[in-house]
């Protein structure tokens, strides 16, 4: 396995309680999983966001060769892509920020998402010293970037006319509620950017993990796995288990402590839980200042020697506080399992009221992380 942790000055490794487990061989099922889907779609495996908390050196090294591109959120993601040696296509989704931009993205071989005449007037004024392939964003309904409907064949014209974008040009768009399997939004979006795409040669994609798991009409040229990669859903009514996936990420820590607590006690800041019984409490080395969520309420499950137990009390910077019960047998540094296989993340995330993507994400630089 290989392990990234701090190293102390006499060059000794400490232990750190708070350590995600990252199972690249499930990564590798999952994304086998997609090929199995999409047999006729390339794949375009979206690491932004650290590889939505995963670690982008060790993920995209991991999909290297069965992805045909990687999709990011920033030019500084595709650069580090580029430094760890990725050579396969990179796409910038949200396209770039400023013209001067533009000789950085030449120079290392990214690709960029337009969307709005900002980025069409940069291109068409900057001098670069070769050009760069563009994807054109349609907005088919998402109404958060992309080109109306209306702009596109005069879009199409200019990049087209325009010396420094490439003569690959492709099309892009996202869908809104793919993930919400009564809304006919998605079907519609699809239905609209075939329509407008339908006379252009360039290559198509608008499915991302929703999408392609609901919509298999929708994968067109290209599909987009982000979420699923990582073994998490993006439905609310089903886990990534439940549909054949593997979970990625294992969020582990310690018990540092168990406390005998009496009925009616209060436990941490605010005192918003009180015991009902005399039992015992273990406290736990994880908390917001690790990106566990500090709006985890009463009852948020965790794992503790194979045992779902209640998270109790308000989630500290460093700490969180578990009811063990009152005939429990739990020792100090015995592993608590916040999400994993045997809890799913999908599971904790219903509990705290947000998404999985959101717990994977949030994880800060002090989880240990152990491929």
């Amino acid at each position: 396995m290989l392990v990234l942790r701090l190293m102390m000055n006499n060059s000794q490794a400490y232990t750190q309680a708070a350590t995600a487990y990252v199972d690249l061989a499930a990564l590798q099922f999952n994304l086998a999983k997609v090929r199995e889907l999409a047999p006729s779609s390339q794949i375009m495996a979206v690491v932004k966001a650290n590889s939505y908390g995963h670690g982008l050196h060790a993920v995209s090294k991991a999909v290297s060769v069965e992805a045909d591109a990687f999709g990011v959120a920033r030019i500084e993601e595709a650069l580090q892509l580029r430094a760890n040696g990725i050579v396969k296509p990179i796409l910038l989704l949200e396209g770039f920020y400023s013209a001067q931009d533009l000789p950085v993205i030449t120079t290392n071989r990214i690709q960029t998402v337009v969307h709005c005449i900002e980025q069409l007037e940069a291109l068409e004024q900057v001098q670069l010293d070769a050009p760069i392939s563009v994807w054109l964003k349609v907005d088919t309904g998402m109404h958060r970037l992309g080109i109306r409907p209306e702009q596109f064949l005069e879009f199409v014209t200019r990049l087209k006319r325009c010396p420094n974008v490439a003569d690959d040009l492709r099309f892009i768009s996202h869908f809104a509620c793919a993930d919400e399997p009564n809304n006919d939004s998605a079907p519609r979006q699809l239905a609209l950017f075939k329509q407008l795409t339908n006379q252009e040669i360039g290559e198509c994609s608008i499915a991302a993990s929703a999408g392609l798991l609901a919509l298999p009409d929708s994968h067109l040229d290209w599909v987009r796995p982000g979420i699923i990669m990582y073994g998490v859903s993006p439905f609310a009514d089903k886990t990534a288990g439940q549909m054949g996936l593997k979970p990625v990420m294992t969020l582990t820590s310690r018990l540092i402590a168990i406390r005998d607590v009496k009925q009616g006690e209060p436990i941490g800041y605010g005192g918003t839980w009180a015991s009902p019984c005399d039992t015992k409490i273990g406290i736990v080395a994880i908390g917001y200042g690790d990106g566990y969520p500090r709006t985890a309420p009463n009852g948020t499950p965790v794992l503790v020697n194979g045992r779902q137990l209640p998270l109790v009390g308000r989630v500290c910077m460093d700490m969180l506080s578990v009811d063990l019960g009152p005939e429990a047998k739990d020792c100090v540094g015995d592993e608590v399992i916040l999400w994993g296989a045997s809890l799913p993340v999908e599971t904790v995330a219903h509990h705290i009221g947000t998404s999985g993507y959101e717990l994977v994400t949030k994880l800060t630089s002090r989880i240990a992380m152990v491929y």
